[in-house]
C-alpha cells in the first residue's frame, strides 16, 4: 500500500496518519510518500510507519511534472498493489504518471476547483474529468463531495467513506476538564471562549471570523477568540488582529483547546467533511459553521447553527446568541456528544479497508486472467 500526500499538517495529514496506523495494525505493508519535514513526517516516524521523502508544493504549476517524475520513481521502487492519492497535489502528480496496472484511489478531501475561480476553475474541472480515466476509485469523505464530482461531470466509480473521530482520544470534557484545560492554556475560568481550529487559509475563512468577532465583542466585551493552527495566511491574518483574539500557531494536540472552549467556530468557504467539527462533537462542544456541503450534512440544529458563508453579520449573531445563553450551549454540547457516536473512526477505516481490498482483488483477478 502506497499513500501519497503533500499537506504537512492539518486534517489531511491527521487523517492519513490514522489510516496508515489502522492498515499497519491489519497487517498491511504500508508506505507513505510525503514531504520529509513537517508534522506528517514527524508523526509517521513516531508511529514507526515507513515513509519516503516526496517533496511537493501545495500550488499547481510547472513543478508538478518534476513532482510526478519523483513520485514515479517511488512507485517503481515500491511496486504497490494500490496507490492511494490524497488531496489535489498528490492527485495531480499521481495521475500524470504513465498509465499503469497499479489501481489508483483518489481521495479529494475537498475538490480542487473549490479553491479557484474563473478560467482556472474551468481548467481544474477539465483536468479532473480527464484524470478520471486514470482513477480506479474516487474515495469521498461525504455524500456531498461525491455529488459535487458527479455534478461536474467527473465520471468514474465513487465510494463514500465518511470521516470519523477517534472516540478513545477525543472524549467528553466536563466542567472540571474545562477548568484544567483553561489553567494550562492561560485562559480565565469565567471567560466566554470561542475556538477555531484549522490551518489559517482562505478556505477556512478566519478572515470572515475576525470581521464577525469585532461585532461579537461589542455585545460580549469579555469574550475571547482562539485561532488554533498555522497556515499560508498565518502572518498576514495575525497582523490584522481583533480585540480579544489570540493566535496560537500550529499545535501538536488540539484537545486542550477544544476542552477549554465554550463554542467552536468553523467559518469555512468550502469543506469535505471537517474533522474539527467531529472532534468538537466528541468533546461535547456546540459548533457554529458555514452552510457549505459537508458541514450541511454533519450539523443539525440541535448541535449548533449553520450560517451563510462569507456573512460576518450572520456569523456574529449566531456566536453572540450562544455566548449570551450558556444553557443553550450546554444543551447543544450534550446533543453534539450524542451525535459524535455516529462518527466512530473505527467504522471509517473498516469501510476504507473494504474499499481498498476490493480494488486490490480486482487487480489480481485481472492479472490472473
Amino acid at each position: 500500500m502506497l499513500h501519497v500526500a503533500q499537506p504537512r499538517e492539518g486534517g489531511v495529514a491527521g487523517y492519513l496518519v490514522a489510516a496508515a496506523r489502522d492498515q499497519v495494525a491489519r497487517g498491511w505493508d504500508v508506505t507513505v510518500a510525503c514531504p520529509a519535514e513537517g508534522q506528517l513526517a514527524t508523526r509517521l516516524r513516531e508511529h514507526g510507519i515507513a515513509h519516503e521523502a516526496w517533496e511537493a508544493v501545495r500550488s499547481p504549476g510547472p513543478s508538478a511534472f518534476g513532482e510526478a517524475r519523483a513520485l514515479g520513481r517511488i512507485v517503481a521502487a515500491k511496486r504497490p498493489d494500490v496507490l492511494h492519492l490524497h488531496a489535489s497535489k498528490a492527485g495531480l502528480a499521481g495521475r500524470l504518471l504513465p498509465r499503469q496496472r497499479t489501481p489508483v484511489l483518489f481521495q479529494p478531501h475537498a475538490w480542487s476547483w473549490l479553491a479557484v475561480t474563473g478560467a482556472l476553475r474551468h481548467a481544474t474541472v477539465a483536468w479532473e474529468r480527464h484524470a478520471a480515466r486514470r482513477t480506479g476509485l474516487f474515495v469521498c469523505v461525504a455524500e456531498a463531495e461525491a455529488a459535487q464530482g458527479r455534478e461536474r461531470g467527473v465520471k468514474g466509480e465513487y465510494t463514500v467513506v465518511r470521516n470519523g473521530v477517534d472516540l478513545t482520544r477525543f472524549r467528553p470534557a466536563d466542567d472540571e476538564a474545562r477548568m484544567a484545560a483553561r489553567a494550562a492554556l492561560g485562559v480565565g475560568r469565567d471567560v466566554p471562549l470561542v475556538v477555531c481550529v484549522g490551518r489559517i487559509t482562505r478556505q477556512k475563512g478566519q478572515d470572515v471570523l475576525l470581521d464577525a468577532w469585532r461585532r461579537v465583542r461589542q455585545e460580549c466585551p469579555t469574550a475571547e477568540l482562539a485561532l488554533v493552527g498555522g497556515g499560508d495566511l498565518y502572518e498576514s491574518t495575525k497582523a490584522t488582529g481583533a480585540p480579544g483574539a489570540r493566535f496560537t500557531g500550529p499545535v501538536d494536540d488540539v484537545r486542550g483547546w477544544l476542552a477549554a472552549a465554550d463554542l467552536v467556530a468553523l467559518p469555512s468557504r468550502w469543506e469535505g467533511l471537517p474533522l474539527t467539527a467531529l472532534e468538537a462533537f466528541a468533546t461535547g462542544r456546540p459548533v457554529v459553521a458555514s452552510a457549505v456541503p459537508g458541514l450541511i450534512e454533519t450539523l443539525t440544529p440541535e448541535v449548533g447553527e449553520l450560517v451563510q458563508p462569507e456573512d460576518p453579520g450572520a456569523l456574529a449573531w449566531a456566536l453572540t446568541r450562544r455566548l449570551q445563553a450558556p444553557a443553550l450551549m450546554r444543551a447543544e454540547g450534550k446533543e453534539a456528544l450524542r451525535r459524535s457516536q455516529g462518527f466512530d473512526l473505527r467504522h471509517t477505516y473498516d469501510r476504507l479497508a473494504d474499499a481498498t481490498t476490493e480494488v486490490a482483488e480486482r487487480r489480481k483477478m485481472a492479472v490472473n486472467r
